[in-house]
């Protein structure tokens, strides 16, 4: 029998999930308040329940849940779920009136603190009441086993519109399927793992049959090994996470960020293949650099630190499905550098050869192999791995549609991205672009990092920084206009004078 089965990157995110840290990704978002509203000027919340209830077809993973195989003997598989309420996934709250962000910020830590019930679909989304700027604001949250971060946008763009007036549909009938009896599912999951290994020797039998691409499979594999095995100092925030979170945004105006990569391409030959994202990372990376200064830190000039950059594997056949096709890239972060255009040369060689190197795509067949382990194996490795990983942070940044999404004709106005910390990882930054804007969204624990907010505040003076030294946005120096002559003379000099005075 054919099982919807999770697949080893999503199973990993189950392993690793524990009481202190919850594995599940989400957003802070903002919405216009008025069109959410009932003729009696109420949040219609059932209209908002109708409208994504006659979207689920589309998502058909958000209304199942996680039924392992018995005695751990094969990777979970999704059910639906027979008593699937959406009332309990779609949820509304308040904060007193007119709430600031300061308000709304503490509510996401506390809904992005707690761990999401494996008994139900994996999701939760809290829209909130009495937020100033007569706006609504969104909290939402996914597990990281259920979607990763470009499917995540592509789940988003069908819940939300394209535009302002689209009618309301009706639901479609949906009948749950009833799950396999545990024995069945067991059974039938044993002879997957003995079947699985018999796959591999005659995967190794095609590699010799084609050694030139068998060849350059396992020179990425082996790049990759070589590359992780690299060490890092530590950061601050390179400690155990409690249950407790914080969460910061910060806003950049997508057009700087261009202006930035075309001013750097401008500059010379070895900067002329400058990305968006070697930008943003750069911009991390002196973010990181102002708030270890702050703390009062030693910043030697040599400091690298090491971030996991996310990579999309996902090709055009698979939008719209869920689940995790991500791979890794280690990208290396001249925290130590005080010259912001060496840093952004630093970030961009470093990346190009990454890129050249091939290991992401190495990761990703690391991870391809992880599925013969069997799973009580796979997950005593996913803990060590994320506890001995030589990585100071995550910086993930992920491309989101450039045009405004609606929600029952209430625009979009700003959404943030939230990541999950781990052990040994107490922040990580994410981005999103959308609607002409980057949206950074800073997450960390509570205890290793309560001063979150000066590492967001310095995101704006990374990129001011950048601006000044490439010379982007720089006004010209009035000229001084000539001095009549003849204004000079019969004021004796005094107007040179108190010229040179001002």
């Amino acid at each position: 029998m054919s099982y919807d089965r999770l697949s080893p990157q999503d199973s990993v995110f189950l392993h690793i999930e524990d009481d202190h840290q919850p594995l599940h990704v989400g957003a802070l978002a903002y919405f216009e308040r008025q069109p959410f509203l009932d003729a009696e000027g109420r949040f219609d919340l059932a209209r908002v329940r109708r409208r994504i209830e006659s979207r689920l077809h589309l998502v058909p993973r958000f209304r199942k849940h996680i039924m392992k195989v018995p005695f751990d003997q094969g990777r979970p598989i999704w059910v639906d779920d027979a008593d699937f309420d959406l009332t309990y996934h779609v949820r509304l709250t308040a904060i007193p009136s007119p709430g600031s962000e300061a308000q709304i910020k503490l509510l996401m830590d506390r809904i992005q603190a707690q761990l999401l019930d494996r008994r139900r679909p994996l999701w939760e989304i809290w829209f909130v009441e009495g937020v100033e700027g007569d706006r609504i604001g969104l909290i939402q949250k996914t597990h990281h086993a259920l979607i990763d971060g470009i499917s995540g946008i592509d789940v988003a763009t069908v819940l939300l519109d394209l535009e302002p007036d689209v009618e309301d549909a009706d639901p479609e009938p949906w009948t749950p399927e009833p799950p396999p009896e545990a024995s069945t599912l067991l059974v039938d999951s044993l002879v997957e793992r003995a079947v699985e290994p018999a796959e591999l020797v005659r995967s190794a039998r095609a590699m010799v049959r084609g050694p030139q691409q068998a060849v350059e499979r396992i020179s990425q594999v082996a790049r990759t090994v070589v590359d992780l095995a690299h060490r890092t100092p530590s950061a601050p925030w390179n400690v155990d996470v409690t249950p407790h979170r914080r969460f910061e945004p910060a806003r950049i105006e997508l057009d700087r960020a261009k202006a930035l990569r075309r001013a750097a391409a401008e500059r010379g030959s070895d900067l002329a293949k400058t990305t968006l994202n070697d930008v943003v990372l750069t911009a991390c990376t002196g973010a990181m650099r102002t708030y270890l200064l702050e703390r009062g830190d030693d910043v030697p000039e040599g400091l690298v630190y090491r971030a996991m950059v996310p990579v999309s594997v996902r090709d055009v056949s698979e939008q719209m499905a869920l689940g995790n096709r991500v791979s890794m890239m280690a990208a290396d972060l001249p925290v130590g550098d005080p010259d912001p255009i060496e840093r952004l040369r630093f970030v961009h060689t470093h990346m190009a050869t990454r890129k050249d190197m091939g290991t992401a795509v190495g990761a990703d067949a690391l991870m391809e192999l992880t599925g013969y382990a069997p799973p009580t194996l796979l997950g005593l490795a996913s803990r060590l791995a994320v506890r001995t990983m030589p990585l100071n942070t995550v910086i993930t940044n992920i491309p989101g549609p450039q045009m405004p999404l609606y929600c029952l004709g209430a625009k979009m106005l700003e959404a943030f991205p939230y990541v999950c910390v781990v052990d040994g990882m107490a922040m990580i930054i994410a981005v999103i672009s959308y609607d002409g804007k980057l949206a950074f969204g800073l997450s960390g624990d509570r205890s290793a990092v309560p001063d979150l907010e000066v590492l967001a505040a310095s995101v704006e003076g990374a990129f001011t920084e950048l601006e000044e030294a490439l010379g982007v946005g720089a006004k010209p120096k009035p000229k001084r206009k000539p001095k009549p002559r003849a204004a000079a003379k019969r004021s004796g000099g005094r107007t040179r004078k108190a010229s040179t005075a001002s």
